[in-house]
């Protein structure tokens, strides 16, 4: 069997009907894993499921808004219910409402980033990683970004609560790594998605952007997708606990 196969297992990912949670779940379809594909919008959902379904593969659809308890809750109840427990979790929804400067973003604003993106991921894993350990281990992977390592002047509230989920990863990595369980965080640079489409649409941002980055060009969701099923599969069955930069070399270049 390939290092890199997932067949039989149970993927669920968050914010998969566009961008990075798309190419994650459709690689990790490829790869055998059985899908269920969320985002808030229930057609979009259906949408992709049922392409992933089209080309001979499993997945299964379910609508969650991240930011409700009760609605991670019953999207992991549904999916056990028609799929199995979770072996493979990726948190990848996230929101950014706010560009600009730390001391102008209203508060609402900042709960807002804060109570989706750091706490969707920490009630997400306590309510799916139990079932991880009661069928012998399975891994966490945390979308993140390079925000979260880097300084910022218009990316605050969101880059501190991406810098918090790798630390979520390494806290949890601690905690589970005893019931084979690895947690780790993928952190990409500017990605050609729709969630970042302000910054690579605007030229004067991309190129300041991609001159920075060695490789001179943003990077497309496939290639955070390759990441992603590494960390799930045999391959990275020694990797927990870390963060993955992604960003055709722009942090260690600028």
């Amino acid at each position: 069997m390939s290092l890199f196969s997932l067949e039989d297992k149970v993927v669920l990912v968050t914010g998969s009907t566009k961008g990075i949670g798309k190419a994650i779940a459709m690689r990790m379809a490829e790869q055998g894993a059985k899908v269920v594909i969320s985002s808030r919008n229930q057609d979009a959902c259906d949408e992709v499921a049922g392409a992933i379904n089209a080309a001979g593969h499993k997945a299964i659809a379910i609508a969650c808004n991240i930011n409700y308890k009760e609605q991670l809750k019953a999207l992991v109840e549904k999916t056990e219910a028609q799929l199995g427990k979770v072996n493979i979790l990726v948190c990848n929804a996230a929101l950014n409402p706010y560009f600009g400067k730390s001391q102008d973003i209203p508060d609402e604003a900042f709960d807002k980033v804060m109570h989706a993106n750091i706490g969707s991921v920490h009630r997400l894993c306590q309510l799916a990683m139990p079932g991880m350990a009661e069928t012998g281990g399975g891994a966490v992977i945390i979308i993140s970004s390079i925000g979260g390592i880097k300084g910022t002047d218009a990316l605050g509230a969101y880059a501190i609560s991406k810098a918090a989920d790798m630390q979520i990863a390494r806290n949890l990595a601690v905690e589970w790594g005893p019931q084979n369980i690895r947690v780790n965080c993928i952190a990409p640079g500017l990605i050609r998605t729709d969630f970042a489409k302000a910054l690579w649409e605007n030229p004067e941002i991309y190129e300041a952007t991609v001159s920075k980055y060695p490789l001179r060009r943003i990077g497309e969701p496939d290639e955070i997708a390759g990441a992603a099923v590494f960390l799930a599969s045999k391959a990275g069955s020694f990797t927990t606990g870390q963060t993955i930069v992604i960003d055709g070399g722009g942090t260690i270049a600028s």
